[in-house]
């Protein structure tokens, strides 16, 4: 993809996450899962950090190398016509320049935006301090800036999912962020880990900007999401997880009874070798 083509890409990415219907987008771990859910009809695609560290070989946390992270979008990227977003989690970098120069890289690798979190490894410390967090959200928004790419900011709110602050107080806190994220530079702001329709309902009201809320077995219809204003939905790494839990129980069938039932599958060599076949 040139530079001009990824640009309007990036535009119509950010239009999408403004209605009328609600951003549904699936998380991809490598060529195979991209092509899949393109195929399935998906108009953009994600990443998913877990996914894509786990196909590499390392865990997740930035413990993949960053050259093989971004070697891996890129693929995946090329394999697809419909735009992708990248999760490069905390921007992989001890310093706000240091996540400008890495998005200056991802965006080389052809995505259309990427998501930057604000929780840390530190348990003394568990989300950044929030003008650290903003500085880095803007430095990544004038990398992407200088690089003539309109690329999404989808800014993690990590409040939730790592349980900081009283409950009481944690709402007030993920909309003084959330304000922050997007004064900084950001295009949608993501509670990760929040799930309550309530709260959901109240933070997009808050905070009138895209919300993006991740989804998983048991979450509500996506057209609830959609009816209280959510502008996004993504699935993180169940897809990926479901897959490995079938890979597991295949193992251990073939390991410990020698058995082959398992060995069906609703897709066929062809269908997958087509996916694969040059496209004009």
């Amino acid at each position: 993809m040139n530079k001009a083509n990824q640009a309007k890409a990036a535009d119509a990415f950010r239009r999408a996450h403004h209605g009328p219907r609600l951003l549904l987008l699936p998380n991809a771990w490598d060529s195979l899962s991209a092509r899949q859910f393109e195929a399935a009809g998906f108009e953009a695609i994600a990443t998913t950090s877990g996914g894509v560290a786990w196909a590499l070989g390392f865990a997740d946390g930035e413990h993949a190398p960053w050259s093989e992270l971004v070697a891996a979008t890129h693929r995946i990227v090329r394999t697809v016509r419909v735009p992708v977003t990248a999760d490069i989690e905390a921007g992989y970098g001890a310093t706000p320049a240091q996540v400008a120069a890495n998005v200056t890289e991802i965006l080389a690798a052809g995505v259309v935006g990427f998501n930057i979190e604000d929780g840390t490894s530190r348990s003394d410390e568990p989300v950044r301090p929030v003008d650290d967090a903003a500085a880095r959200i803007r430095a990544a928004r004038e990398a992407a800036d200088a690089g003539g790419i309109p690329a999404v900011i989808n800014a993690r709110v990590d409040l939730y999912i790592k349980n900081v602050g009283e409950p009481a107080k944690r709402f007030e806190e993920a909309v003084r962020r959330g304000k922050a994220y997007l004064a900084a530079g950001a295009d949608c702001i993501y509670p990760f880990g929040l799930t309550d329709m309530e709260t959901i309902a109240r933070l997009v009201k808050a905070l009138d900007a895209p919300v993006n809320i991740v989804a998983r077995a048991g979450t509500c219809q996506a057209a609830d999401l959609e009816r209280i204003g959510v502008a996004r939905v993504s699935i993180a790494s169940s897809a990926m997880l479901a897959a490995a839990s079938l890979i597991k129980t295949i193992a251990q069938e073939l390991h410990d009874r020698g058995r082959f039932d398992l060995l069906t599958h609703a897709v066929n060599r062809s269908e997958v070798q087509a996916l694969f076949a040059q496209r004009d």
